[in-house]
C-alpha cells in the first residue's frame, strides 16, 4: 500500500510540497482569479492577470452571450531569446504561471452585450458589462368557450 504523499509525489511530481499549489501553476486557467460581481447597473468581472500587457489580452462575447477572456502567458527569457547566453542560467524554481488561458462566464439575460467595455490598470483587467431592463413575460387569459 502506498503513502498518501507518494501517490501525491505520483500526481504532482516529486519536489512538490503543496500539491493544489502544483496544480495550479499547471493549469493557467486556475491562476487567472476572476472576480464576477453585480451591481445595480452592471456586472463587473475583475481578472488578476500580473506581468500581461492589454494588447496580450482578448476579450470577446460570442452568440451564446459569453464573455470569454484570453491570452497567453509568454515564457520569460533572459537577455530577449533563446541565445548562447542563456544557457548559462540554471533555473531552481519555475512556479509562475505560463502558456495560454481561457475564462468563459455565461452572461444572464439582462446583459447588454453590445455596450460592454474593458480597461486594464496595473495587470488587473475589468470588464463592465451593463445590464438592460429585460421585459418580464405578458400574461394572457384565455376565454373558456361553452359548448
Amino acid at each position: 500500500m502506498q503513502s498518501d504523499m507518494s501517490l501525491i509525489s505520483q500526481l504532482f511530481g516529486d519536489e512538490t510540497l503543496d500539491p493544489f499549489l502544483s496544480m495550479i501553476n499547471q493549469c493557467p486557467v486556475l491562476s487567472t482569479p476572476t472576480d464576477w460581481k453585480e451591481t445595480p447597473k452592471a456586472h463587473v468581472f475583475v481578472s488578476d492577470l500580473p506581468g500581461l500587457k492589454k494588447e496580450e489580452v482578448k476579450v470577446e462575447v460570442d452568440d451564446g452571450r459569453v464573455l470569454q477572456i484570453s491570452g497567453e502567458r509568454k515564457v520569460e527569457e533572459e537577455n530577449g531569446g533563446g541565445d548562447k547566453k542563456d544557457r548559462q542560467y540554471k533555473w531552481h524554481r519555475v512556479e509562475r504561471c505560463r502558456g495560454k488561458f481561457l475564462r468563459r462566464f455565461k452572461l444572464p439575460e439582462n446583459a447588454k452585450t453590445d455596450d460592454i467595455q474593458a480597461s486594464m490598470k496595473n495587470g488587473v483587467l475589468t470588464v463592465t458589462v451593463p445590464k438592460q431592463e429585460v421585459p418580464k413575460p405578458q400574461r394572457k387569459v384565455v376565454e373558456i368557450e361553452a359548448h
